[in-house]
């Protein structure tokens, strides 16, 4: 007759399961709860277009225009934010984005022309530089290679998240507050939905950790388990030092065009859905901030169904390509179908299901190899370089919906641009990153 298991006799494993689980519930809530006020702050220019473009006589380019220079300023600022957040602490740093952004986006509120949309735009992408591969870097400090592709896909279900809720409440926002106190609608909704980053702003510098050691929630035991996981998964990382460590190797510039690839359709997806869903002929910006949450919602499934398999399997290729390819067919078919909401709808969702899902499982290429300092300067470098697309892509878009008063061929643009994403990533050896 076998003994009843003791608290301290469970498997090794199993009680390294249950302590990140552990870390799990702690952290990662948070950190999505962050990113969605983030996310929501940076593309709610998205709807304050279908009024703002009108008050302010923005042309299509030159909104695309303005909603893409929020990454040269993310560009700009990405690197050094990511270096400062690695000197100072993740507490203090994420803290300084956070209410900085928000400040930022508030002061949307007294846009007056062109020239002020651009300048602020240019200052959330400067504000905002760093959160995300700051985050990317902090789950590098709790989580080891093999978990953390499922961990960062529940970060990032923060996009579809914003989406689902933050395009309703975009749309109710400025139907409710159109008129009140003589302000118009959008400009209520920068102001109101700047708020909540102000808040959690202020929270993460009692709530977040700076590592593992400083965790008081953990145990000295808990605090050895995951130090020894992350410690045997550095032994692994092939690029482990200096800040000019990672511009040197080739595999950083090929995750740059990858993820390059797959921003040009993240963005053309959050700041172009409700107008490309305004297209197909609904009225309202409450239904079409209801109509434009559908799409998020097939990509919130796609998303953690493809980082849980990723994990279970230790295979990242493949689960990167296929979303990629399905993406490229739902753009495509979008073309198409412009002329029906329904089939719209649908097609948006194949597209929002593959594009989005790229994101977090892209960022288990490059953790896979990069490590020390050449982490935090070459995991910034590859977004900061990635997110350019951000701004060639609603610019693409904006321009070409002028020249030819069809979103069409954008979509075309944007299904190439996730097919050559694709090939690139086949191009990554397994060896390096199927961990």
């Amino acid at each position: 007759m076998s003994m009843p298991t003791t608290a301290g006799e469970i498997p090794d494993l199993a009680r390294e399961n249950a302590v990140f689980r552990k870390v799990v519930r702690r952290i990662v809530p948070f950190l999505i709860l962050c990113y969605v006020f983030s996310y929501l702050d940076r593309v709610n220019v998205g709807f304050a277009k279908l009024q703002m473009s009108d008050d302010l006589g923005l042309s299509e380019a030159a909104y695309g225009l303005g909603a893409g220079l929020f990454f040269i300023g993310y560009f700009l600022f990405e690197v050094p934010s990511n270096l400062m957040l690695q000197r100072i602490g993740a507490r203090t740093w994420i803290a300084r984005i956070m209410i900085t952004w928000g400040l930022v986006s508030a002061a949307f509120t007294f846009v007056t022309n062109e020239t002020t949309f651009y300048v602020l735009r240019f200052l959330l992408g400067a504000a905002e530089a760093g959160f995300y591969p700051g985050v990317i870097l902090y789950c590098t400090y709790w989580f080891p290679s093999h978990r953390r592709a499922r961990v960062i896909a529940m970060f990032m279900s923060a996009i579809p998240v914003a989406g689902i809720f933050g395009n309703p409440l975009s749309g109710w926002i400025m139907d409710r507050f159109q008129g009140v106190n003589g302000w118009q609608g959008w400009q209520w909704m920068f102001l109101l939905e700047a708020i909540p980053a102000l808040a959690i702003g202020v929270a993460t510098l009692f709530y977040l950790d700076n590592g593992v050691r400083s965790a008081k929630w953990l145990t000295d035991e808990e605090k050895d388990i995951v130090e020894r996981a992350i410690a045997d998964d550095a032994a692994h990382q092939t690029v482990h030092g200096r800040v000019w460590d990672a511009f040197r190797d080739p595999k950083v510039w090929l995750m740059c065009l990858i993820y390059f690839c797959f921003v040009m359709g993240q963005y053309a997806l959050t700041f172009w859905m409700p107008t490309f869903v305004e297209s197909t002929g609904i009225e309202g910006n409450l239904a079409i901030g209801v109509l434009s949450a559908v799409p998020f919602l097939a990509a919130l499934v796609a998303m953690n169904l493809f980082g849980r398999s990723a994990d279970k399997h230790r295979e990242r290729r493949w689960h990167l390509v296929v979303p990629s390819l399905m993406g490229a067919v739902g753009f495509s078919l979008a073309a198409g179908w412009s002329g029906s909401t329904v089939l719209s709808l649908i097609a948006l969702s194949f597209a929002a299901a593959g594009v989005l899902t790229c994101a977090p499982l892209f960022w288990s290429l490059p953790t896979a190899f990069l490590g020390g300092a050449a982490a935090a300067a070459g995991l910034a470098a590859i977004n900061s370089v990635g997110n350019l697309a951000g701004f060639v892509s609603p610019y693409m878009i904006g321009a070409l919906k002028d020249a030819t008063g069809s979103t069409s061929l954008p979509m075309y643009v944007l299904a190439l641009s996730l097919v050559i994403g694709a090939g690139a990533v086949l191009t990554t050896k397994k060896q390096v990153v199927n961990r």
